[in-house]
């Protein structure tokens, strides 16, 4: 548990240029406090005390806006900036090395039961505003642009360990990328030319000029 703690506390030293201090870190950022109080919620939950499990973590959200359920599985060097409107949900997954920036959802659609709530791969970047509903994969290292909607997988991002999927930049309000991306087509937003997903995925274009449309048979 505290190795974990002290995961959250150096990916905010490395990740966050305004970070003076691990001292400023553990004394004064919500989403390493919340972080580390859902290591105890879990272990509760876990244990099926669930009611203090709860209780803990509405006390968490009232002292830093961030609401993560017990349930959430949260990795390592996970890194919560600025936190406010944070949203996590029960059967969440957060794989290592995630940032997660202001007013995220990872949440359901209301419609499906059991795994109901996204997993995100190692290395992942969700962007502020961005919700991402349902039990979909987002891949490692990918990002997930601010504002945007994901309700179907986000492929993984090739390149390095810090990688990042270039697709998932789109400044597009719904993000619905799936792995056969040859089913939509991107239009740029002079009205000009046209390309398969799949191709823009692999010459690694940026969505912020394109505009997604799914491809008629």
């Amino acid at each position: 548990m505290f190795s974990d703690i002290r995961s959250y506390v150096d990916a905010a030293v490395a990740r966050d240029p305004a970070a003076r201090s691990r001292a400023e870190v553990v004394l004064l950022y919500p989403g390493v406090h919340a972080l580390a109080w859902h290591k105890l919620s879990h272990w509760l939950y876990r244990h099926r005390v669930f009611g203090l499990a709860r209780f803990l973590s509405q006390l968490v959200r009232f002292f830093t806006g961030i609401e993560i359920h017990p349930g959430a599985h949260i990795g390592r060097g996970v890194f919560i900036d600025h936190g406010m409107g944070v949203v996590i949900g029960e059967n969440a997954i957060v794989g290592s090395d995630v940032t997660i920036y202001q007013g995220v959802t990872l949440g359901g659609t209301g419609k499906e039961t059991g795994k109901r709530h996204p997993t995100i791969e190692d290395g992942v970047v969700v962007s502020a505003g961005a919700i991402v509903l349902g039990s979909i994969n987002v891949g490692a290292n990918s990002t997930i642009a601010g504002g945007a909607v994901a309700m179907d997988n986000v492929p993984k991002a090739r390149g390095g360990r810090y990688g990042r999927n270039r697709l998932g930049q789109s400044c597009v309000l719904a993000l619905r990328l799936v792995e056969r991306g040859v089913q939509y087509l991107l239009v740029h937003a002079s009205g000009g030319n046209s390309i398969d997903v799949a191709d823009a995925y692999q010459a690694g274009e940026s969505l912020g000029d394109w505009i997604l449309y799914e491809r008629k048979p």
